[in-house]
């Protein structure tokens, strides 16, 4: 394509960043000083951003077997939110502050090994009109990322995706360091449903959700988790909610490269994921309907995924 266009012609379209729950990560960080001084190490345990999908190949062997779960989802799309998440801050909203600042955490990403990935196959994939009988394609991929650099240290990013799924979800899960000591008694719930948490839903409503322990009304002092939820549903502007490609094709037409992803970032994503593509460790099957192969419990111990949630939207 560089023979032909220069970059700044060409528009790589990613429909995960055009989503409106995508874009609010970059103005819930950056518009607000609440919590960008935490969004950091010192504050953040791990992060999850887990997109399970409940549909199957839909008619797509001829593309699906060469390509697998980790091409085909985690380098073109989670990454690139995962980017989102972990940047530092633009000098401007503008492509060029953006697209540096994304293409700063793809070179700080360590190499994606081997022993940090599970890779999975659904019951029944081989069995799919146009499948190799004996393929080893991954229809489903977890793993454990790092970014070495000074805010993120020591921090987990933990990605998930997959076919056949239980659910299909589009979530990202910033999990939050409990406080270094308690003074509540035994028994007060305290710690019993995990760390604090604030979510957000690349559904079409996007929804944000900030979760965290409150007292339970009453005598004695019994907490329970409780949470602050936004929906762009219950806004008076949902009818100006653009679908993700309607918003990227817009930006196209306009020349505006914010969204858009960069040949530089691009080639480092698959830099890094060369000692997995080289040396990837052997699909484990999984039931359809499931989270996936039970050896994904056993990569984010001693945490856990947050799918399934224990707590429905506004439950």
């Amino acid at each position: 394509m560089h023979r032909t266009f220069q970059e700044k012609q060409i528009f790589r379209i990613d429909h995960f960043l055009g989503k409106e729950a995508a874009q609010n990560i970059l103005a819930f960080r950056f518009a607000n000083g609440l919590f960008e001084p935490i969004w950091n190490r010192n504050f953040i345990d791990h992060v999850q951003i887990d997109v399970p999908e409940a549909l199957g190949l839909d008619a797509r062997a001829a593309f699906y077997e060469p390509t697998g779960a980790y091409k085909d989802m985690v380098v073109t799309h989670l990454f690139q939110v995962m980017a989102f998440v972990a940047m530092e801050p633009p000098t401007a909203l503008e492509p060029n502050s953006i697209s540096e600042e994304k293409n700063k955490v793809f070179r700080s990403l360590e190499p994606i090994l081997p022993e940090d990935v599970v890779r999975g196959q659904y019951t029944g994939y081989r069995g799919e009109e146009g499948v190799n009988p004996d393929s080893d394609t991954e229809t489903f991929i977890a793993l454990r990322a790092r970014i070495d650099n000074w805010r993120w240290a020591g921090v987990p990013f933990y990605l998930r995706t997959g076919k056949r799924m239980a659910e299909g979800m589009r979530i990202i899960s910033i999990a939050f360091k409990e406080a270094p000591k308690s003074m509540f008694p035994d028994g007060s719930g305290i710690g019993s449903a995990g760390p604090d948490h604030l979510t957000f839903d690349l559904a079409d409503e996007s929804k944000v959700s900030l979760s965290f322990y409150g007292k339970r009304p009453g005598p004695g002092m019994r907490l329970e988790k409780l949470s602050m939820q936004f929906s762009t549903e219950e806004t008076s502007r949902r009818g100006d909610v653009l679908e993700a490609y309607e918003r990227l094709i817009l930006d196209a037409m306009r020349g505006d490269h914010t969204l858009f992803t960069t040949a530089e970032g691009i080639e480092s994503l698959w830099e890094r994921s060369a000692p997995l593509l080289e040396n990837p460790p052997a699909v484990k099957l999984y039931a359809p309907g499931t989270w996936g192969p039970n050896a994904i419990h056993q990569l984010i111990t001693p945490n856990a995924w947050r799918l399934p949630f224990e707590r429905g939207w506004r439950a």
